[in-house]
């Protein structure tokens, strides 16, 4: 359905997102370029985001699928969602209409697990003006703000950005990290259960974060709360020198997001995460 939509004037920032946005500074965002990206997605029915969206999304959003536009041919890494070449991310940022005074809001419909990892591939070419939805689909339909049906495309831009390397740890130096952080939940990380690879358990010197102690109540917990908590789990450890991962490298991105919003800095990211490492450690 069709109850509204974003104005959206083109120039330069003037506020910039760069962790999380509320539902009710979205929709005020009109005075910025503003590209809303919907990354809904299902493991178990790759189908569904597509579909969702085309029922419903926020007004003026494109689709971007998991499977077809954040992961690409494996070159960094080899695991179930692979990193997409700077090539590739140049050309998608690209069709998505983000050019440098673009603010980029992201959003799923779970709280940014799928969204993060737009987020992060963003900031890893250079865009920091990209921020997650708090709340995600839910809290946007919550407050009664304007969807659309159908399909929205963007204008081409040309976006201009190059790789941060030092973000990004492949499986031959994962080892090396002074501190790797486990983002999938408890029982995996036990090795209890695996649903989804042909070895359960984690990588040797691993501690566990499940990606879902960063929000209580469908919103993210405070900045303070998240810096008490994150102070805990990287001890002496900067956060520029800590590792995360999870089972694709997509749900470890909240972590990374979640210290961002606490005002600790960059976390590094294993793509390959346990996908890629269970296979070549059998």
């Amino acid at each position: 359905m069709d109850n509204g939509y974003l104005p959206i004037i083109n120039y330069q920032l003037s506020i910039m997102y760069k962790t999380l946005i509320n539902p009710s500074a979205l929709s005020q965002l009109d005075g910025a370029t503003i590209v809303i990206v919907d990354c809904r997605f299902s493991l178990a029915d790759v189908d569904y985001g597509a579909r969702a969206y085309e029922q419903a999304h926020i007004a003026g959003a494109i689709y971007a699928s998991l499977d077809d536009d954040l992961s690409g041919r494996p070159l960094t890494d080899h695991g179930r969602h692979p990193l997409p070449s700077p090539e590739a991310l140049t050309a998608l940022f690209g069709r998505m209409g983000i050019h440098a005074d673009t603010q980029v809001i992201a959003y799923d419909d779970a709280n940014g697990m799928i969204a993060s990892r737009l987020w992060w591939m963003l900031r890893y070419m250079g865009h920091t003006a990209v921020a997650v939805l708090n709340g995600g689909w839910q809290a946007w339909q919550e407050a009664g703000l304007p969807t659309r049906s159908g399909i929205e495309t963007a204008s081409p831009a040309e976006f201009n950005g190059s790789p941060r390397r030092d973000w990004l740890v492949v499986h031959a130096d994962v080892l090396d990290a002074p501190l790797l952080i486990d983002s999938r939940a408890e029982e995996r990380y036990r090795g209890e259960v695996e649903p989804l690879d042909p070895v359960a358990g984690h990588i040797p010197g691993a501690v566990n974060r499940f990606f879902e102690r960063n929000w209580e109540n469908g919103r993210y917990l405070s900045k303070s709360q998240l810096k008490t908590e994150f102070d805990v789990l990287l001890g002496d450890t900067p956060i520029n020198e800590a590792v995360f991962y999870c089972g694709s490298g997509v749900s470890s991105c909240v972590n990374v997001l979640a210290a961002a919003e606490a005002g600790l800095g960059n976390g590094r990211l294993y793509v390959g995460s346990w996908s890629e490492y269970c296979r070549n450690n059998e």
